[in-house]
């Protein structure tokens, strides 16, 4: 025998003290255990509950004693299982969402017409015009026999809906119906208000009817707002369910389905997984031109850089430990800044002579700061639960570092995710473009990285070189230094980091350059670029490891000015949920293609 009972129920009646109350039922329905949800409002109350039935009948039994519900007229049914998964007990401004202030059932409704005096006029085959006033998804499950639907994913939309109806109908009788009644109370005065002449309303709605008359002149089931998702004309719960992703009705068949996976999809919505990841970098992409039409750092602001004291300069003045850290300016340039309150310790600026310990923390002011053009044309290549791939366009930093601050990747990106933080799982020069993997927890950032330092991610890029190199494949096995040169560049040391790279022509040019394909062994920074040049075929466009091997200053270049031709083409590594290799490619931009 089912163990539960619920009932819904409601009541156009003018209340008052509403906090009072609210807090009054919530109390009564958990001392009841009942679970549902009841709206209060100064028009009235709208009530779905469900418990065992002896508390429930007492908590009824309890709120008819309240003279505003003595008559409150309550629908039943039973259930095997408890059909609500919490109680909520609301304020609203109405108890059915319906927008007009104007329409009041305490004032006027429409008649009432009595469930078997419908079925009689059926029986009888009268003329009339039966109204389905619910939702499309609920008529989907079930309706009376050549019942008009009024065309609403929303009972909001009833007012412009009615104005679509024919215009014949306004002399016609009209029987409308709903599932418990409520609707029918504020859409019928409308439609008097409209201009139609004979309006009705079924007395109870359709669980009503279910229960006076069965099922006569109706097919299908009930839909009803709980876990039952719908009850047949014999009040049991109906074996049709409903998708959480997209509402639809689902038949004991669609539920057989292999695309039937509750909570997420039904044979209705289901996509494969390359549709939904097409479906979301659509939407990414559409996130990321503001950004790209108007670059974050281009509006003025405050820029404040972290400045870390390390051991060596624990003890010291803060002036001696800032000249010490950054020599490029001179003592007197950073008294200046002391006195125009420019390094602090969080909001307070502090003196030059302050002692500071190994470990602690300043701020360097940057008032007003307007950070250099970039190209924030991010394209992004992949995105699923565990990684995010995009194309980084070129000139653009990686990371906050020197003049950029939110003209980088990651500061794009993480306006773009946020609160999701992207780990990079490793890097590409600001000048380079192509395949960047970003990780989207700190777990699955450890295992890709990882296969970085273990060389199982294996990275193909593109270059464009002066000159023709003299063989067709060969390989550059030259160190490189340790440690940034004055101009913060590295290159080729005897005593360096060991470092080996792969290179295979593809192409030379009659304009003396050479397409080539280059498979870093080991990932040193820089080092593509670093061995081309040591070979005297410096990559084109290179700011820095320039021809006759003559070393520049530029770093970071405009975007306006010729792009360096160095491209992170592929890149194939581990997923780290299927562990299935996973081959990521960036197809070179225009401005390399058009050196091709």
């Amino acid at each position: 025998m089912p163990d539960y009972l619920n009932i819904s129920a409601y009541k156009f009646v003018t209340l008052d003290r509403l906090d009072e109350r609210r807090r009054d039922l919530r109390e009564k329905c958990e001392s009841a255990a009942l679970k549902g949800t009841i709206l209060l409002s100064p028009e009235g109350i709208n009530l779905f509950l469900a418990g065992l039935p002896t508390r429930l009948q007492k908590w009824i039994d309890a709120l008819r004693e309240e003279p505003e519900f003595a008559d409150l007229e309550v629908k039943e049914s039973l259930s095997s299982h408890q059909p609500f998964n919490r109680l909520l007990v609301k304020q609203k401004r109405e108890i059915i969402a319906f927008g007009i202030d104007t329409i009041d059932p305490r004032q006027q409704t429409s008649p009432k017409l009595p469930a078997q005096e419908l079925k009689r006029w059926l029986d009888e085959g009268r003329g009339v015009t039966l109204l389905d006033v619910r939702n499309d998804y609920e008529v989907a499950v079930g309706t009376f026999d050549q019942a008009v639907p009024v065309g609403v994913d929303h009972f909001r939309h009833f007012p412009d809906a009615i104005k679509r109806l024919p215009e014949d109908l306004k002399k016609k009788p009209v029987v409308m119906f709903c599932t418990g009644g409520i609707r029918c109370e504020k859409a019928g005065p409308l439609m008097q208000r409209e201009g139609f002449q004979q309006v009705f309303q079924l007395d109870g709605g359709i669980l009503n009817y279910f229960e006076e008359c069965g099922s006569s002149h109706y097919h299908g089931d009930c839909f009803v707002f709980d876990k039952r998702v719908a009850v047949t004309p014999d009040l049991a719960e109906s074996e049709v369910a409903q998708c959480f992703a997209c509402q639809a009705i689902l038949s004991a068949e669609e539920q057989q389905s292999e695309q039937y996976v509750v909570g997420e999809s039904c044979p209705h919505c289901f996509q494969s997984p390359e549709t939904r990841m097409r479906q979301r970098i659509t939407e990414r992409q559409e996130a990321l031109k503001p950004f790209a039409e108007r670059l974050p750092g281009s509006t003025p602001y405050d820029n404040f850089r972290p400045i870390h004291v390390p051991e060596k300069y624990d003890r010291c003045s803060l002036l001696e430990c800032m000249c010490g850290l950054h020599p490029h300016l001179s003592k007197q340039e950073w008294r200046g800044l002391f006195e125009q309150g420019r390094i602090r310790r969080g909001s307070l600026p502090v003196r030059a002579g302050r002692i500071v310990r190994s470990g602690e923390q300043y701020l360097h002011l940057f008032p007003h700061t307007i950070e250099p053009d970039v190209n924030a044309n991010i394209e992004i290549l992949w995105e699923d639960e565990a990684i995010v791939a995009v194309h980084k366009p070129a000139p653009l930093p990686m990371h906050p570092c020197g003049r950029f601050n939110r003209n980088t990747l990651t500061e794009i990106l993480q306006q773009v995710y946020a609160p999701e933080v992207l780990r990079p799982a490793h890097r590409l020069d600001a000048n380079t473009t192509g395949v960047v993997v970003l990780c989207r927890t700190r777990a699955f950032a450890q295992q890709v990285q990882q296969q970085f330092q273990t060389r199982d991610a294996e990275k193909v890029y593109l270059a464009v070189c002066t000159g023709h190199p003299t063989d067709e494949c060969f390989r550059c096995h030259e160190p490189i230094d340790r440690r940034r040169g004055p101009a913060g560049n590295r290159v080729i040391d005897p005593d360096g980091f060991a470092a080996e790279t792969e290179f295979r022509v593809l192409e030379r040019r009659a304009d003396g350059t050479s397409l080539l394909e280059a498979r870093p062994i080991t990932g040193r920074t820089n080092q593509i670029r670093i061995h081309l040049w040591g070979i005297k075929h410096p990559i084109v466009g290179d700011p820095v490891y320039l021809p006759e091997q003559q070393l520049g200053h530029t770093q970071t270049l405009q975007p306006t000015a010729d792009p360096m031709l160095l491209h992170a083409w592929r890149l194939t590594l581990i997923h780290p949920i299927s562990q299935d290799r996973l081959m990521l490619q960036a197809d070179a931009p225009a401005a390399f293609a058009a050196n091709l």
